[in-house]
């Protein structure tokens, strides 16, 4: 269990801070006294946020522009933390792409970038950066998949593919971690409205809201809102696979997940 609290005049570090859910995040940890290292592609919209986020609540942000589609960039990023001697007390996993369409009509190469992204990127960092929390005795690590990690997704089948490895690997990183003092938590959004998701229906500052409660949790994984959590499980569970995927369609091409 960690709490806003104990991560006060401490460092998170926050990627896809720029906008969306990240931005949400940032803020929230921001109005709870926690310093920012913030991380997305776009340096201009990160400068923009770091001060602004500085400047309203009085903490230090740091703005760290970076491609985590390329191969080097979590090292390097990794290697700037310590050479800054920032100290990270939380990891948000935020950065995330997504590729909407069947995968006999996608493009390699973006599926690629995609899967860099969300996994590679994602994992990289978590095993860069969590063997010091272990060592201190205390720390969290936040990984942002979503419901379609639970569900099964036709046109989005990379995507969801992604982010099933985030809730596994979250929850099998926080059965590592039992008794080491640091907390793991995937937090699994629906459809959050965002530059990636024009369609959805939720706000990024529930998301928000729900990361902040499922650190003072236990548990290894976390739904954001009720009807995600029943949808979730419903079709990942109690539905045949079959039954499964051909509602699974229809609710994808009107939700936009």
């Amino acid at each position: 269990m960690t709490t806003a609290a104990q991560l006060r005049d401490r460092f998170a570090v926050v990627t896809g801070a720029s906008h969306g859910i990240g931005a949400a995040i940032a803020e929230r940890l921001a109005a709870s006294g926690v310093h920012l290292v913030l991380v997305a592609r776009s340096a201009g919209k990160l400068d923009e946020a770091a001060a602004r986020l500085s400047r309203r609540h009085g903490v230090t942000v740091r703005a760290l522009p970076a491609d985590l589609a390329t191969a080097d960039a979590p090292a390097q990023l990794a290697k700037t933390l310590a050479d800054e001697g920032i100290e990270v007390e939380m990891l948000v996993n935020n950065a995330g792409v997504t590729a909407r369409g069947p995968v006999l009509d996608g493009d390699p190469a973006r599926f690629r970038s995609l899967i860099d992204v969300n996994v590679n990127a994602l994992t990289e960092l978590t095993t860069l950066l969590v063997p010091a929390m272990v060592a201190r005795g205390h720390g969290a690590v936040v990984n942002i998949a979503s419901t379609g990690g639970y569900v099964p997704a036709p046109n989005l089948a990379v995507y969801a593919a992604t982010k099933a490895y985030v809730v596994s690997f979250s929850q099998a990183l926080w059965a590592e971690t039992q008794g080491t003092g640091v907390r793991v938590v995937a937090v699994s959004p629906g459809p959050t409205k965002t530059a990636m998701n024009t369609r959805g229906t939720r706000s990024s500052e529930a998301v928000a809201t729900t990361v902040l409660r499922a650190l003072s949790g236990n548990g290894p994984a976390v739904i954001d809102g009720k009807t995600n959590a029943l949808t979730a499980l419903l079709f990942g569970r109690l539905l045949p696979t079959r039954l499964s995927l051909a509602v699974a369609r229809r609710i994808m091409a009107k939700s936009g997940v």
